[in-house]
């Protein structure tokens, strides 16, 4: 199961696998994305996360904002999701990259991860090779936050007035930097 991180300024496009794609995958994907780049964005304090709405990743999947807010807290970095309303997901650039990843694994059995890393390295997106990884965990589907839980976890979701489903922001308990 692939994950995309593509990263707009630069057009660095990071792939990582997995078993099944959960939010706790989402979760575990964005921490080794940023182990590998922070260290060449010292001054980043803000993600923008352009998303699809889907079910693994919307923004009202509990643990999906569970695991962020985690993440903020442990980057630092103020998060800002961004989600491309029902049937607009084209837009979105890294949706782009999927047409050239099936292209290189067109007709090949992903039996084991080293074809699929193979295929994934033969790529090219902007002129340059992807970024390739494997995340391994487990990764048990249907995970709920309980309400008591959620209900403390909420407050720290800032949602936009005017779209309130499609832009969130997570602020960090304590800032990069401070």
């Amino acid at each position: 199961m692939p994950l995309g991180v593509l990263m707009l300024a630069t057009g660095v496009l990071t792939l990582l696998f997995g078993t099944a794609e959960t939010s706790d995958f989402w979760g575990d994907c964005l921490r080794v994305w940023w182990k590998s780049v922070r260290s060449q964005c010292r001054k980043v304090r803000r993600l923008v996360i352009y998303l699809d709405n889907g079910p693994k990743n919307s923004g009202s999947r509990t643990q999906f904002l569970k695991r962020i807010i985690e993440f903020a807290d442990w980057s630092g970095l103020e998060i800002r999701l961004v989600y491309y309303p029902p049937y607009h997901s084209k837009y979105n650039p890294i949706e782009r990259c999927w047409s050239s990843l099936q292209k290189k694994w067109n007709g090949v059995l992903l039996t084991c991860w080293n074809v699929v890393q193979a295929c994934a390295l033969r790529m090219h997106w902007k002129g340059q090779h992807p970024v390739v990884a494997r995340v391994d965990g487990e990764y048990p589907t249907g995970v709920i936050v309980p309400k008591k839980e959620m209900k403390r976890l909420s407050v720290r979701l800032e949602r936009s007035q005017s779209l309130p489903k499609y832009d969130i922001t997570i602020k960090p308990k304590r800032p990069r930097g401070r």
